[in-house]
C-alpha cells in the first residue's frame, strides 16, 4: 500500500445521517408544495435508496403511480419541479440544525487537515445539497477543506458506476492505492472498489443490515472503537474514536472483509 494521500468522503449516510430525516422529509414537503398526494414513509424511502440519485428515485416511483403524468415530457417537468423544491426544503432543514454531522466525522476531518492528508467528496447528491450541509457545519469557506468535490451533476453515470471516484483520482493526480473511500452503502462500496480504491464502511441507519463486499474495514461509525472488523484496540486511539492512524493501518494491511447480516 502506497502512502495515504487522500480520504474520499461519501456524503449521505457517511458525513451525516441525512436520508431519513433530511432528504425523505424534504421530498414529502415538496410533494405537498406541488399539491401531490404522494408521501414516502421510512420503509418506502428505504426501498427507493436502492435507486441512486434523487431524480432517479422520483422517476422510478412514478412508474408505480396511476396519477403520475403519462407523457414523458410532462413527467420529466414534474421531476424537475419536485426536485428543485425538495432541494430548497433540504437546505432549510440543514440550516435549522435538523441534520447534524455524524459523530467522529468532524474530528477526522480536522485530523486530515492538520496532517496534510487531502480530502475529497464523492457523492451522487446535488452540489446544492452538499453546499447546504457543508456550509452550515464548516462555514462559508467549506470548499477550502476539500481538494476536489464531485457531485451527482458532475458525472454521466452515478454509483455503483466508478466514474465519480475515477474523476476524483484524476483531479487529485493520485493512484487508487493512495486513497481510501469512506462509504455506507453497497452501491457506494461497489463504485469505489470498481475504481480499485480501498473502502472503509461506516454503517448508517438505512444500510445497517446491508450486505457489504470487500471492504478493508466495517464498523458502526467513526465515533467508537468497538464493533469494528478488523478489530481495533478498545483502549487508546484518539479520544476513543477512529483516527487517521487506524485508517492508515487498515490500508497497510489491506485485508478485505465482507459482512452479510
Amino acid at each position: 500500500m502506497a502512502k495515504l494521500e487522500a480520504v474520499l468522503w461519501d456524503v449521505d449516510g457517511v458525513i451525516a445521517e441525512s436520508e431519513r430525516d433530511g432528504h425523505r422529509v424534504a421530498f414529502n414537503l415538496a410533494f405537498e408544495a406541488c399539491a401531490l398526494p404522494w408521501r414516502w414513509d421510512e420503509a418506502r424511502y428505504g426501498e427507493l435508496l436502492r435507486i441512486t440519485g434523487g431524480r432517479e428515485r422520483l422517476r422510478h416511483d412514478m412508474k408505480s403511480r396511476s396519477d403520475a403524468p403519462v407523457l414523458a415530457d410532462q413527467r420529466e417537468a414534474l421531476v424537475r419541479e419536485v426536485h428543485a423544491k425538495k432541494n430548497a426544503f433540504y437546505a432549510a432543514l440543514v440550516q435549522a440544525g435538523k441534520i447534524p454531522l455524524r459523530e467522529g466525522v468532524l474530528e477526522l476531518m480536522h485530523e486530515c487537515r492538520s496532517r496534510g492528508v487531502r480530502m475529497g467528496i464523492a457523492t451522487t447528491t446535488s452540489r446544492s445539497n452538499v453546499q447546504a450541509l457543508m456550509q452550515t457545519h464548516l462555514g462559508a469557506a467549506w470548499e477550502d477543506w476539500f481538494a476536489a468535490v464531485v457531485c451527482g451533476e458532475d458525472v454521466r453515470s452515478k454509483k455503483p458506476d466508478p466514474e465519480v471516484y475515477l474523476r476524483l483520482l484524476s483531479t487529485l493526480g493520485i493512484g487508487p492505492l493512495q486513497a481510501v473511500a469512506i462509504e455506507d452503502s453497497p452501491g457506494g462500496v461497489a463504485a469505489a472498489r470498481a475504481a480499485d480504491i480501498p473502502v472503509v464502511v461506516t454503517r448508517s441507519d438505512y444500510f445497517a443490515d446491508a450486505a457489504i463486499e470487500s471492504a478493508i474495514a466495517i464498523g458502526p461509525g467513526l465515533h467508537q472503537r468497538s464493533g469494528w472488523r478488523p478489530s481495533l484496540r478498545i483502549a487508546g486511539g484518539v479520544s476513543g474514536r477512529v483516527g487517521l492512524d487506524d485508517i492508515e493501518a487498515w490500508c497497510a494491511q489491506m485485508d478485505t472483509v465482507s459482512d452479510h447480516p
